[in-house]
């Protein structure tokens, strides 16, 4: 086809306006042309005339419509009733939310629209299918965390109702909601929503936020009961919250004091924990203000004019009643003598310290964020270099029967070619990106967590196994992801590699993979090294394009049209139908580059001599070649990355380095410089190989640092402050004792329940610092407040003891109840487990080694 010929084909599919005629006083627009609407018009369409016969379209082409994704295949499986796997073409459209905007009802609207347009502009024989909804699991975990809050509040009433009376328990059921709504309200003002986190941080806000007004219940209940004949309930009730009044003013300052310092932890995790330290602290406040304003008007208003007399608690010698009892029973022995109370407290200090040797053992692990139970699952398909969609789709297609094989996956979906809709992990880790052929991916819908016994993260581990059995080509990887429970990263286990030169960072990156293979607890090992893939080069040669007058730019459309697809127009089909792309391309099984190819006749302007044929051959060259490897910068340095995941007994990437570590060093690096090894920070010089680790340690270095940091501020607030209470250097020192007590309950607690220690473990330590230091508190201002003409001996602290052990007690049960109704939550278990077995061990040892501590101090 000459250009004139060209020409006159691009005229076919062509409309303009040429002007306006008058008709009747009236204007009409004149278009000259006509384009092409429908597969049969354009197999009409004239191309050439040979030997008096005219050559149309149809009669050198096929003319269809098709979907144009040749490329990229995407497809739903199911199955059956008699287990049978249904595998039907699809489209995926995904749908995400603006910021702010109610996830739950985003979705319900949506799936109301798209039921409006069915059978409309949904024809009947399209079936609609959710996949995933977002929507639907926050409203889940929301429900199920408004349940865990209810839970705890008629448990903390429930507490108040058995150990002090039915009065006191009201008092407590009006303060809890009413502190809970102020909190809210501070949470809006701040600009936080109301999401999984915000909503725990309520849960472990419940149990601590009660502590002020069960304190100032307890003591207004026991002055009532102890009050004189001529003492008026609102003059005991007055003396009652003035007693209690300054240490727990303290001692809720010492618990927001603890706690805001983690608003500053930098990175992702920073963001992701904020509304806890944000709505606890703000909990912390408001509860003090309704605990000294509130609960003592409520305790008046429900008690009458005749506060009841609970005398029979109070005539024995011991205060505190029966708890009391028990107490002086259990500290007399400790405190009796020097020697018993020295012997207690190295006792409580050794298995205290020695509890963290349970670290060293790897009987106590330690992880950013355990795996949480997801609804979702999926495999990210890698194959070589340059395999064709069609292996990909085969590779995607087999995993895909392989996972709907375990009974917890309901469907899924095979993207070959191109990339399943991302989510936040995908983002981050540049799914979007895939789009090549040889890649794919598999996404796998669970059953509800209500039908299924295993969590998602044992059905990964199960499909993992099962997937390495799959014959897939050599250098193919399948990795099963896991939706993070926390900030998203490349790769749980990311080494990077840096050196001088290409050779030098693939030979250390090779060796670097080789260790994360044996290693026997990383699995999914990749890196971005890549291979030199095969490919063809065509040269035109210029000397034979002139002597054959040639166009250089004819040779090229005619290689296009060979082996790719070129856009000559556009169908325009009018009703404000969008238009569609006529494409001219050869059947994809023709593309090869053979001798036939080679024969193709090109457009000459003028043939030398008797020829009346131009050939590809004559004007190309065909030569066989390899690709370069990929190249990656990070910071304007030259990397190669080697991922991993981890699975087994040790799951974060602290000890998959050290296992890495300790390989490296085993290999013998006589042909290539050993790397050194980096924890942190871009190497300031890459002159010799450097291996650097990032990925979740990175998140995990930056969490756990800043972490420790605002634990060491927040020591240093609490300080300050009990200097200001109590005009002492030293006094504090004993008020911060019960901190390091609490080791023994977290390390026994996590090695327990074989959880790891994560960040929210540590969120939990950190608050208990200002939880316990509460108890120290007003078990110290009691004691300075004794008779001032005595000397501190053993009475004067069984009775300080016995006195404040039921309030100490109360708070204590109240938090961990808070604690308790989080303990199923993965996430959060780690939070839970601090909270619940730090305040077991520090509260029953607080009450005993403060006492000693003054036994040997001050008697």
């Amino acid at each position: 086809m000459d250009q004139s010929d060209q020409a006159r084909q691009e005229g076919a599919n062509s409309a303009a306006p040429a002007g306006r005629l008058r008709s009747d006083s009236q204007q009409i627009e004149l278009v000259i042309g006509e384009t092409l609407s429908t597969a049969e018009e354009i197999g009409n369409l004239e191309l050439t005339a040979r030997d008096g016969r005219t050559v149309y379209v149809r009669d050198v082409a096929d003319v269809a419509f098709t979907s144009g994704m040749d490329e990229r295949h995407v497809a739903t499986l199911h199955r059956s009733a008699d287990g049978e796997i249904i595998r039907r073409p699809a489209v995926t459209l995904a749908l995400a939310k603006r910021a702010g905007a109610n996830a739950v009802q985003v979705a319900e609207e949506i799936l109301h629209q798209v039921h409006e347009i069915e059978g409309d502009l949904i024809p009947e024989s399209v079936e609609i299918e959710v996949t995933r909804d977002y929507g639907e699991t926050a409203d889940e975990k929301a429900n199920e965390l408004l349940f865990h809050l209810g839970l705890a509040t008629i448990s903390i009433v429930a507490l108040v109702l058995v150990t002090i009376g039915w009065r006191e328990a009201i008092v407590v059921a009006i303060v809890i909601p009413v502190t809970i709504l102020l909190t809210l309200f501070a949470a809006w003002i701040m600009g936080y929503t109301l999401n999984r986190v915000s909503l725990f941080a309520l849960i472990f806000s419940i149990g601590i936020l009660v502590d002020d007004a069960i304190v100032v219940i307890e003591n207004i209940a026991r002055h009532w009961a102890e009050r004189r004949q001529d003492q008026s309930p609102f003059g005991a009730a007055i003396t009652a919250v003035a007693e209690v009044g300054n240490p727990t003013i303290v001692a809720t300052l010492t618990v927001v004091v603890a706690l805001l310092p983690m608003l500053f932890v930098s990175g992702l995790m920073g963001p992701y924990m904020s509304p806890i330290p944000a709505n606890a602290s703000m909990a912390m406040i408001f509860s003090f203000f309704v605990a000294v304003t509130i609960t003592p008007w409520l305790m008046l208003k429900i008690a009458g004019r005749a506060p009841p007399h609970h005398a029979g608690d109070h005539q024995s010698d011991v205060p505190g009643g029966r708890l009391g009892r028990i107490y002086a029973t259990v500290a007399r022995p400790v405190l009796l003598t020097k020697t018993r109370s020295a012997m207690f407290l190295l006792v409580a200090a050794v298995l205290s310290i020695g509890s963290l040797g349970l670290f060293y053992t790897k009987d106590v692990t330690v992880k950013l964020l355990p795996f949480d139970n997801k609804s979702e699952l999926s495999i990210v398909i890698d194959l070589p270099e340059g395999a064709s969609v069609e292996a990909t789709d085969a590779v995607a297609q087999d995993a895909a029967r392989i996972a709907l094989s375990l009974p917890e996956v309901h469907s899924a979906q095979t993207h070959a070619g191109t990339a399943s809709a991302f989510n936040f992990n995908g983002l981050v880790r540049h799914y979007f990106l895939r789009q090549n052929p040889e890649i794919g991916d598999v996404q796998l819908n669970l059953e509800a967590k209500h039908h299924r016994e295993r969590p998602s993260h044992d059905i990964a581990l199960d499909l993992r196994n099962r997937l390495s059995a799959l014959d897939v080509p050599d250098g193919t990887v399948l990795k099963v992801v896991e939706p993070p429970p926390g900030p998203p990263v490349i790769s749980t286990l990311l080494a990077e590699i840096y050196g001088p030169d290409a050779d030098t960072r693939r030979n250390v990156a090779n060796r670097v993979r080789t260790a994360f293979e044996e290693t026997p607890f990383v699995v999914d090992v990749d890196d971005s090294a890549g291979i030199q893939s095969r490919r063809l080069r065509a040269t035109l040669r210029p000397s034979d394009l002139d002597f054959f007058r040639v166009e250089e730019s004819d040779v090229l459309q005619t290689l296009r049209l060979l082996n790719g697809e070129i856009t000559v127009g556009y169908s325009h089909r009018g009703d404000g139908r969008r238009p569609i792309p006529i494409v001219v391309a050869r059947d994809k099984a023709a593309r090869v580059m053979d001798e036939a190819a080679l024969s193709t006749p090109v457009s000459a302007n003028a043939l030398p001599g008797a020829r009346d044929i131009v050939e590809l051959g004559d004007v190309v060259t065909i030569t066989d070649e390899r690709t370069s490897y990929p190249i990656f910068r990070r910071n304007g340095y030259d990397v190669i990355m080697v991922t991993g995941e981890l699975a087994g007994d040790f799951e974060a990437p602290l000890y998959g380095m050290i296992e890495i570590a300790n390989r490296l060093d085993a290999f013998d690096w006589a042909d290539t410089p050993a790397p050194e090894i980096r924890l942190n920070g871009q190497p300031p010089s890459t002159a010799n190989p450097v291996l650097l680790w990032d990925g979740e340690w990175e998140v995990t270095w930056v969490t756990f640092r800043d972490m420790g940091a605002a634990f060491a501020v927040a020591l240093l607030g609490i300080y300050i402050l009990v200097v200001a209470q109590f005009g002492s250097f030293r006094l504090p020192l004993v008020v911060l004792t019960p901190v390091p007590l609490t080791f023994l309950g977290i390390m026994a607690g996590h090695w327990l329940f074989d959880a790891p220690f994560s960040a929210t473990s540590m969120i939990g330590f950190i608050a208990l610092a200002g939880i316990i230091v509460r108890n120290s508190i007003l078990l110290i201002d009691f004691i300075r407040h004794a008779d001032p003409n005595r000397n501190v001996n053993v009475d004067i602290l069984i009775e300080a003891g016995a006195t404040r052990f039921k309030p100490i007690l109360l708070t204590a049960i109240a938090a961990m109840i808070g604690a308790a109704v989080i303990l199923v939550d993965p996430i959060f278990q780690g939070l839970a487990i601090s909270l619940l077995f730090g305040l077991l061990s520090s509260t029953v040892l607080t009450v005993l080694v403060i006492p000693a501590i003054y036994r040997l101090a001050k008697t």
